[in-house]
């Protein structure tokens, strides 16, 4: 008897200390893998499905009256730098193949690109931890920029200018 007096009183608070202990484990793995599965993404990038990404022109068209000709960090631990758009994809991130290195620590290592097509500039994020931005609007799609847009990656604001 158990100090309450019930019968078989240990063999329950045995059986119920194994069960919190095996929850508690799989809890435990369950965080171990969540976190190595989050560094792995933010170390190689994720892998994006063919049709998300704007089909490639055969031939590179002159970009549209007003479209924007350069890329300005407007924000952030790069502030100042900025390099031209000349109809090829220009890739962000904190990766040695990145056009533009950024050297801030929430940009992932591919974190986004800007991508031409059809004379027009779409922005699509690379699988990165903390999502890319259109002004407030975290984008899960290639998505359309113009002159004077704002992209937030990380801390890092960039701008689309003429």
């Amino acid at each position: 008897m158990c100090a309450a007096g019930h019968p078989g009183g240990d063999r329950v608070s045995e059986l119920t200390l194994t069960v919190i202990k095996l929850g508690f484990l799989a809890l435990l793995w369950l965080l171990i893998l969540s976190v190595t599965s989050a560094m792995r993404s933010d170390l190689f990038g994720v892998r994006q499905a063919r049709e998300a990404r704007p089909a490639k022109p055969a031939k590179q068209r002159k970009p549209a009256r007003g479209a924007p000709s350069k890329i300005v960090v407007v924000e952030g631990p790069d502030q100042g730098r900025s390099a031209p758009l000349d109809m090829a994809p220009v890739m962000f991130g904190r990766g040695p193949d990145s056009s533009i290195p950024l050297n801030d620590e929430y940009v992932s290592t591919r974190h986004a690109r800007l991508v031409p097509h059809e004379g027009q500039w779409y922005v699509e994020d690379l699988g990165s931890t903390n999502g890319t931005y259109v002004g407030n609007d975290r984008i899960v799609r290639p998505t359309p920029v113009g002159a004077k847009s704002r992209l937030r990656l990380g801390k890092t604001v960039v701008e689309l200018r003429k």
